[in-house]
C-alpha cells in the first residue's frame, strides 16, 4: 500500500471530525476543500476514484449557460459567467477560452421561449432566432463587464460565415460569435484541489476506495483497497454523491422526498481532421431538430461532440448506446452537411448520470441546471448537495459550507474566489523548461506551474513510455505515487489523457501497468487482475474494444 494511502488512513486514528463530506466528485471536493481551509477538520471519502463518476463526463465546456435565459434562469447564467470567469483566472493551464459560432437559420423564432416558461411550460423550445440570440449574448456580455476575461460577441453575414465556416450548413442565413471556455483535463483539476487542500490544511484528510455506512447508530469507515473497518465520529455529513444522493441519504439515516431526477449524457471523441479543420478552431453550437442543443469542438488534437439529454429511473454507471452514437453523429451531419462523418471515426465514447434536482419537465432541456442545499435531520444534520454543474462548483461548494459552518457556529475565514487551483498559480504558457519543445508543451499543458516538480521527479535516463506518446516512465511513476492512484484504470482515465485521446493499444497498457507495478511494488498477479479490469471497463463502457494479436499490438475501435 503506497505511503500516500498509509498517511491518509492514519488521520483516522482520531476519529473524530468536525464534517465528513461523502462524495469525491467536484462538487464534494469542492465543499470539503472550502471547510477545511476554514480551519475544520475533513474528511473526503469516496466510494470509487476521485472524479471517476459525472465529473468525470461532463461535455468539458465551462460556460454561462446561454440556453438557461430562456427557461428564465438569469441568476444561474450569472453565477455561471462569474464562476467561469474565475476559472480562467485560477485554473488557466487547464480552462481556457472557448471562441464559440451559433449557426442561425431564421430571425425572430424563439423569442418567446423564456416568457413561456415563466407561465409554467415545459415543452420542446422552438428555434432559436438571430434576434433572441442577440438579446441573449448581450445579457452575457453585460454580466461579465465589470471583470471581462473574454471579448464581446459580435454577428457574421451569411457571406462572411461562408469565409470563416465553408463547411458549415447553407441553412445558416448568419452566425453569432462568442466565448465561453472549455476544460481539458477535468479529472485533474479535482486531483489539484485535493493536493492544494492537503498542503494549506494538514488536519484534513481524503481517502479513494472508501465507504461510510450507518451500523447501530453509529458510523464507520471501511478501507475498500485493504478491508480495514473504522469508527467515524462527525458533527455533521455532507452528501455530495450526485446521482445516488438519494440512496446515500437513506443508507445515512435520513428521510425525504426524492430529490434527484437524473438525465443521462453520452459524448463521442472523434478522429476527423476535416472536420477539425472546418471547425477553425471554434466550438459550434447548434440545435438539432428535437430543440437539444448540441455541441462540437476540438478537444486535445480531435474533436468533442455531444451530447444526448436522456432521463432516466435510478443512478447507475452507464454507456454510450448505439442510438445515442447515432443521434449524435446525425446531429453532427446536419451542421456539417457535406463531410463524411461516421462510427468508425470514433476514438473514445462517455457517459454519465447528471444530478439534475426532481422536475416533472416534459422537456428535459427544461430541468434546471440550478443546485441548492437540503439540510435533513438524522444521526448527525445530513447536508445534500442537490443539482449543479461544473462550472458552478465552487460557488456551490461556498453556499454548502456556509450553511455548515452556520450549523456548527464557526466564522468563515475568506473565499476561495481568487483562489489559485494547482499548476494556475504561476502558471506561463511561455514557462522555459529543460527538455524539448514538444516535451514542455506537454508538461505545461497537464501541469502547469507544477510541470517543473513532475520533472524533478523524473530520472535522469528518464525514457518515453511508449513511442510517439508524450508521457514518459518517470512521468507516470510520479503521478502514481502522488497521486492517490490505486489502480491501472485511475493512471489510464483519470490522471492521464491517454484512453480519451484514444491512444491506448494493448501495449501502451502493458507499458503503464509495468511502470505502475513498479512504483507500488504490485505482484504479477495483482497487476494483471487491474489490467484486466482496465481493458473490460474500456470495452463496456467507452467504446473500446482491443483486438489481441500475438504481438498485442493491433487494435480496433468500436462504440459499445
Amino acid at each position: 500500500m503506497p505511503n500516500q494511502r498509509q498517511n491518509m488512513l492514519a488521520h483516522l486514528e482520531n476519529p473524530r471530525f468536525d464534517a465528513v463530506v461523502i462524495g469525491g466528485g467536484v462538487n464534494g471536493i469542492g465543499v470539503w476543500r472550502d471547510l477545511a481551509l476554514q480551519g475544520l477538520r475533513v474528511l473526503l471519502v469516496e466510494r470509487n476514484d476521485f472524479a471517476s463518476g459525472c465529473s468525470a463526463a461532463p461535455s468539458r465546456m465551462i460556460h454561462g449557460g446561454l440556453r438557461y435565459l430562456e427557461n428564465g434562469e438569469f441568476d444561474l447564467v450569472r453565477e455561471s459567467l462569474a464562476e467561469r470567469d474565475a476559472l480562467l483566472r485560477n485554473a488557466p493551464h487547464l480552462v481556457r477560452p472557448l471562441p464559440t459560432v451559433i449557426p442561425i437559420a431564421g430571425l425572430t423564432s424563439g423569442l418567446f421561449n423564456a416568457a413561456a416558461s415563466f407561465f409554467g411550460w415545459s415543452g420542446k423550445p422552438a428555434r432559436r432566432g438571430a434576434l433572441p440570440i442577440k438579446i441573449g449574448l448581450t445579457l452575457y456580455d453585460f454580466v461579465t463587464r465589470h471583470r471581462r476575461q473574454t471579448p464581446k460577441h459580435r454577428f457574421l453575414s451569411r457571406s462572411k460565415t461562408r469565409a470563416v465556416f465553408p463547411a458549415l450548413t447553407r441553412d445558416a442565413r448568419c452566425a453569432a460569435l462568442y466565448h465561453d471556455a472549455w476544460i481539458s483535463h477535468p479529472e485533474r483539476l479535482c486531483i489539484e484541489m485535493i493536493r492544494d487542500t492537503l498542503r494549506d490544511a494538514p488536519d484534513a484528510a481524503a481517502l479513494n476506495y472508501a465507504e461510510m455506512a450507518l451500523v447501530d447508530g453509529c458510523y464507520y469507515l471501511t478501507d475498500l483497497r485493504g478491508g480495514k473497518k473504522m469508527p467515524v465520529a462527525p458533527k455533521v455529513v455532507v452528501n455530495a454523491t450526485g446521482a445516488w444522493l438519494d440512496e446515500t441519504r437513506e443508507a445515512l439515516g435520513a428521510d425525504a422526498p426524492r430529490m434527484i431526477s437524473g438525465t443521462k449524457g453520452s459524448h463521442l471523441i472523434l478522429r476527423n481532421d476535416a472536420l477539425l479543420q472546418a471547425l477553425a478552431g471554434h466550438m459550434v453550437y447548434f440545435e438539432n431538430a428535437d430543440g437539444r442543443v448540441c455541441i462540437a469542438f476540438p478537444y486535445l488534437g480531435h474533436v468533442l461532440v455531444g451530447s444526448t439529454d436522456i432521463r432516466v429511473d435510478g443512478a447507475a454507471r452507464t454507456k454510450c448506446e448505439p442510438e445515442e452514437r447515432d443521434y449524435i453523429l446525425g446531429s453532427l451531419r446536419s451542421v456539417f452537411p457535406d463531410l463524411t462523418i461516421d462510427a468508425g471515426q470514433i476514438v473514445f465514447s462517455y457517459s454519465g448520470i447528471r444530478p439534475l434536482p426532481q422536475s416533472d419537465a416534459d422537456f428535459t432541456g427544461r430541468i434546471s441546471r440550478g443546485h441548492y442545499v437540503q439540510r435533513l435531520d438524522g444521526v448527525v444534520p445530513q447536508f445534500c448537495m442537490v443539482g449543479g454543474k461544473w462550472t458552478t462548483f465552487r460557488a456551490f461548494a461556498e453556499q454548502a459550507a456556509d450553511e455548515v459552518l452556520r450549523e456548527l457556529g464557526q466564522t468563515r475565514r475568506g473565499t476561495t474566489s481568487d483562489l489559485s487551483i494547482g499548476g494556475g498559480r504561476g502558471y506561463s504558457p511561455t514557462a522555459s523548461l529543460p527538455v524539448s519543445e514538444a516535451r514542455a508543451t506537454h508538461l505545461l499543458d497537464h501541469y502547469g506551474a507544477q510541470a517543473e516538480e513532475v520533472l524533478a521527479n523524473c530520472p535522469e535516463d528518464d525514457a518515453p513510455l511508449f513511442p510517439g506518446l508524450p508521457h514518459t516512465r518517470g512521468e507516470i511513476a510520479c503521478l502514481a505515487r502522488s497521486e492517490f492512484v490505486q489502480t491501472l484504470s485511475d493512471l489510464a482515465l483519470r490522471r492521464t489523457s491517454l484512453a480519451v485521446t484514444g491512444s491506448l493499444t494493448d501495449a501502451v497498457i502493458d507499458a503503464l501497468a509495468d511502470v505502475l507495478a513498479k512504483a507500488q511494488d504490485l505482484t504479477p498477479d495483482e497487476i494483471a487482475a487491474q489490467r484486466a479490469m482496465l481493458v473490460a471497463e474500456l470495452n463496456t463502457y467507452h467504446g473500446q474494444a482491443l483486438t489481441l494479436s500475438e504481438d498485442k499490438k493491433e487494435r480496433s475501435i468500436e462504440c459499445a
